[in-house]
């Protein structure tokens, strides 16, 4: 049994690490912090977790980090520098769920997150925790950056078309809708209700700190570096992300082709659910780890791929627990699947 910790459990992804924690086989929750919620019991902020887990959060420091051995940092960017340099000093694993450990430039990073890298020195030891394709790296890591919500819809579809040269490099058209809970807690008036209701906008138009994200890892792990638009979109929804990717085909490429390439990648992938020809819907993949993939080869050569997930659980929490398994020998579905795991191993 391995003992963890949450940092930053009173926000959403805080949460939801919560409910798939208290159903993993593996692990259990020994501590949970936080910085306004201190002194507080997470029941008495979410009550949908009462006669399931009774703690209190408390303010982190040296001493409260004994005994853990996996901490889950749920905090927004430029708030994780303390929390995940504290716990890896300690020998304690870390997997950080916000944007300061994916980018491997701090010059970068000031570019696209606004201020400076506060624990540079941590970036080299970081590794990218894209669970379908970094198992090797997730497995020794100490320290593991979870990827972001709209990066994780967007690479799951295109890494296997451009490794297997399936799609041209030079346009990719990316669209992205998101619920607001990507936005996290904070109040911010332009996500008021009165603000998002009957409303969908762009935003971040060209420089949304995900965008060297998804160039980085686009081509370490395809060989190809791509030149692509994305444009993410709020939806007035809660949950949820819908990327819909627009690609030129190569000659003489077909559907088959294309399946092919999706069928190689994710044959054995638990949680990649490839469709086609049906078409995602968002509502399906809602409170799962699953992304499902569609696509459609129209008349004129151009791949229409589909991907859709859930912010808050493939999005975050759900493929933080995928890189947990990973990093603890066990199978990646472990705790996700079925929330009889824990009685499933007691039989066993």
């Amino acid at each position: 049994m391995i003992n963890t910790g949450v940092i930053g459990a009173a926000g959403y992804s805080g949460i939801e690490l919560i409910k798939l924690l208290l159903s993993h086989p593996g692990a259990e929750i020994k501590k949970l912090y936080g910085d306004s919620s201190a002194g507080l019991r997470i029941e008495e902020i979410h009550p949908s977790l009462r006669n399931m887990i009774s703690m209190e959060i408390e303010k982190l420091s040296d001493a409260s980090l004994d005994d853990l051995e996996l901490v889950f940092v749920a905090l927004p960017s430029g708030a994780s520098f303390d929390a995940v340099s504290r716990a890896h000093e300690r020998g304690i694993k870390v997997i950080d769920i916000g944007g300061d450990f994916r980018l491997k430039n701090k010059e970068e990073y000031r570019k696209y997150y606004k201020h400076d890298h506060a624990a540079s020195s941590l970036l080299s030891k970081s590794v990218y925790g894209l669970s379908e394709w970094n198992k090797t790296e997730i497995a020794s890591a100490s320290i593991v950056a979870n990827p972001g919500c709209y990066p994780t819809s967007v690479l799951l579809p295109l890494i296997p078309l451009l490794k297997n040269d399936i799609i041209k490099e030079d346009f990719v058209s990316i669209v992205s809708f998101s619920g607001t809970s990507g936005a996290g807690k904070s109040v911010v008036q332009n996500m008021l209700f009165s603000e998002v209701n009957e409303n969908v906008r762009a935003y971040k138009v060209g420089d949304h700190q995900h965008i060297p994200e998804i160039r980085l890892y686009l081509e370490k792990f395809s060989g190809k570096a791509a030149d692509f638009s994305f444009v993410p979109h709020l939806l007035p929804v809660t949950r949820g992300i819908y990327t819909t990717i627009h690609a030129r085909v190569r000659e003489k490429i077909s559907e088959e082709a294309v399946a092919a390439a999706f069928a190689s990648s994710y044959g054995n992938s638990k949680f990649i659910r490839l469709l086609a020809p049906a078409i995602p819907e968002m509502k399906d993949v809602l409170y799962t780890n699953f992304c499902d993939i569609g696509f459609k080869l129209t008349e004129n050569n151009m791949l229409v791929v589909i991907s859709t997930i859930d912010n808050l659980v493939k999005g975050a929490a759900g493929q933080a627990i995928q890189n947990m398994n990973i990093m603890s020998g066990w199978p990646q579905e472990t705790g996700l699947l079925s929330f009889n795991d824990k009685e499933n191993q007691k039989k066993k």
